[in-house]
């Protein structure tokens, strides 16, 4: 059953009623997408634009670094983009990072949302997909769908690119997607291009010729925006632990390593290696978004988790200045 916020914001768009769900102001494109621009050539950016070049689209970038566009033009024949409207783009592929320019763990939306106000004025396609892999904070795709005047369609499809292993899990991994609206997940999966059974959880069944891309469909756009943050407060908690862990092997005179490789021999444990401690800023800046992602839920274990790693980070640290002084 269709999420009823879901519907009537469906309803709501550009003042048309729906059927089965679908606005009838706004349908998904018969015509497959041949333009599409890349907003942000970082490193998440840049890969996905390589990706969607190769598959054969008309392939253009945008990014606020002149330096950043030279680089995607000169080392992987991306276009420059200095107008959203010009090119008459049918796809817009949103990979900004959302992090305080500052403060790398701590999350911001500020240029994403300019983004969206960018693409409302310029955009001269109606109808035109608008696709947010960047990490976001529930409720962030539907405020950019009212950016845009309900006028074009918008799906989240958060990445789970990861650099180190490019290869084993890059831009064509299996994928989460959402859309504000029916005809906007439509819209999404047209140009993705494959979808999953949601019976199965091996079984594909593609669908036309977009990014090739498995993806597995959800029914409300928030259930995608909180799987990505989610997803990384799930592997902070996984660190924190074998850090907890850790502490308590020093405190109680146990060999860690020992322990660690021992109780990795069960089928279902995997004690991870805490090593300097919880690093970059995905981890930290997405396992906030989610603590800041509802207000009348407050979760005890990630709180926990969080003082765990300070502690562990402090611990660490003494460690090795009691190490230099000994010297």
């Amino acid at each position: 059953m269709e999420n009823t916020n879901t519907a009537a914001i469906c309803r709501k768009v550009r003042g048309h009623h729906t059927q089965n769900g679908v606005a009838s102001g706004l349908k998904a494109s018969s015509t497959p997408p041949t333009k599409v621009l890349i907003i942000g050539l970082g490193q998440l950016g840049l890969p996905v634009a390589k990706y969607v070049l190769d598959r054969g689209f008309d392939t253009y970038g945008y990014d606020i670094s002149v330096k950043a566009m030279e680089r995607a033009e000169m080392t992987a024949g991306i276009k420059p983009a200095l107008d959203f409207g010009i090119e008459d783009f049918d796809v817009f592929i949103i990979s900004l990072s959302t992090h305080q320019p500052d403060d790398i763990f701590s999350p911001q939306l500020d240029g994403l949302l300019s983004i969206a106000h960018k693409i409302s004025r310029e955009a001269t396609k109606d109808g035109a997909l608008v696709s947010i892999e960047s990490t976001i904070p529930r409720g962030t795709s539907k405020q950019v769908f009212e950016l845009l005047n309900h006028r074009l369609h918008v799906v989240h499809s958060p990445h789970r690119w990861y650099a180190l292993e490019e290869k084993e899990h890059g831009v064509n991994q299996l994928r989460v997607i959402g859309g504000v609206c029916e005809c906007c997940l439509k819209a999404g999966l047209q140009f993705y291009g494959s979808n999953i059974d949601p019976t199965s959880s091996t079984t594909i069944l593609t669908l036309g010729t977009g990014l090739g891309i498995p993806m597995r469909p959800v029914s409300n756009i928030e259930i995608a925006e909180i799987t990505k943050i989610a997803e990384n407060a799930h592997r902070y908690l996984q660190i924190a632990f074998a850090e907890d862990l850790y502490l308590y092997c020093q405190a109680n005179s146990i060999d860690f390593p020992d322990l660690r490789n021992a109780l990795n021999t069960k089928w279902n444990v995997n004690i991870l290696e805490p090593r300097e401690g919880i690093g970059g800023h995905c981890l930290p800046k997405d396992t906030k978004m989610f603590l800041q992602s509802s207000k009348y839920f407050e979760s005890k274990i990630l709180e926990a988790a969080i003082e765990v790693n300070q502690e562990y980070r402090q611990s660490i640290g003494e460690r090795v200045q009691l190490k230099y002084v000994t010297i």
